[in-house]
């Protein structure tokens, strides 16, 4: 299955680093992020990617273009430094198109530009290439083809240091709480599509604007609810929290070395009870 990559984004919160770099390029330890996120959907049998490059797209394409497996891999040095055998590998499975969607498009333009990367597909993945998660892709995909619908997306708590807060009149608060132990809950960006997607999206129009809008009127949206480990890199403390954790040694997203496709630690493969649901705009309003 095809798995659409949004890269193009400027990351205008993460300053450090992106007036330089495309927000997919921040590195989390001695890879990018979208390594990390490549590495996860390749975990689950998923190495047929479309990049859709925008700012940067020179900087992504030089990576790949010379790509050290070593640094990711064990490998015996021999011969005075003139023999490299390696143990393993990363990417040597992995197709990879480079597709140039624009560097002002929005989402909803990016994947449109990708749709003749996809023909023949009914269905694909798609991800904004910004967050990291251990979510078990194949009951979520499991869910989706349960509920039969066109789209989803997986429905996560938000990773965010705020506080939600109640108000009555003239002010008055009514209570007040961290934001990560309300019922919110926003757009993952973890996505499966039917090939059907292209016929709600109109030039120039963002993906979870008005395409989005018209799927929830459908009944053609659902939502995977997961309460699992998820967590976006928007601002410099999200990328700050991705390093520190991935510096512990224990990275819950890193599913390749701690689990077997489609479980998760002590856990088997019988797909969880979720409800296909209708969802609100708040929901999936992530971007």
């Amino acid at each position: 299955m095809k798995v659409v990559l949004f890269c193009g984004g400027l990351g205008m919160r993460i300053r450090d680093y992106s007036d330089h770099i495309p927000k997919p390029m921040v590195p989390i330890g001695y890879r990018p992020i979208l390594w990390h996120l490549m590495k996860y959907y390749a975990h689950y049998g998923h190495t047929d990617f479309i990049l859709c490059l925008g700012f940067g797209a020179d900087v992504i394409k030089n990576y790949f273009l010379s790509y050290n497996e070593c640094l990711s891999n064990d490998f015996v040095l021999s011969g005075g430094g003139k023999e490299l055998r390696l143990l393993n590998s990363d990417i040597h499975d992995w197709r990879i198109t480079f597709a140039d969607t624009g560097t002002t498009s929005n989402i909803g333009q990016r994947l449109k530009a990708a749709e003749k990367y996809l023909a023949g597909d009914d269905v694909f993945l798609a991800n904004y290439a910004d967050g990291l998660t251990d979510l078990p892709l194949d009951i979520q995909l499991a869910h989706f083809h349960r509920a039969g619908k066109v789209a989803s997306f997986a429905c996560v708590r938000p990773n965010l240091s705020l506080h939600f807060v109640a108000l009555g009149r003239d002010g008055l608060v009514q209570s007040i709480a961290d934001v990560r132990q309300s019922n919110l809950r926003v757009n993952g960006g973890y996505f499966i599509f039917r090939r059907d997607i292209f016929d709600h999206i109109n030039e120039g129009e963002e993906l979870v604007h008005e395409p989005f809008q018209r799927l929830i009127r459908a009944q053609q949206l659902v939502a995977y609810e997961y309460d699992g480990f998820w967590a976006g890199m928007d601002t410099f403390k999200d990328k700050q929290f991705l390093d520190e954790t991935y510096a512990r040694g224990n990275a819950p997203w890193e599913v390749w070395k701690t689990a077997s496709p489609g479980t998760t630690p002590g856990e088997t493969l019988e797909p969880r009870p979720h409800v296909a649901r209708q969802v609100s705009p708040v929901a999936s309003a992530r971007r």
